[in-house]
């Protein structure tokens, strides 16, 4: 019982993955909306990009790694 639920929730924490892709596409379309618009901006758009990027990249990684956690660290504790 312990082990599906456990699978169930590594599942789901994986679930961030997709926001995180979503989340990567729309700053990159903003710095292309952007830079065709004002490309004299271009060079600080870009910079921001990159920080956004970042920062949506951390939560891609924290993702996998709560899965792993979840699924091979949290032990169940069966009584005998």
């Amino acid at each position: 019982m312990l082990e599906g639920a456990k699978s169930i929730g590594a599942g789901a924490a994986t679930i961030a993955l997709v926001g995180a892709a979503v989340g990567i596409g729309n700053v990159l379309s903003s710095l292309i909306h952007s830079v065709a618009r004002n490309p004299s901006l271009a060079k600080q758009s870009f910079g921001h990009a990159i920080l956004g990027f970042a920062l949506i990249e951390a939560i891609a990684l924290f993702a996998p790694m709560m899965a792993f956690l979840i699924s091979f660290v949290f032990r169940s504790h069966k009584k005998s």
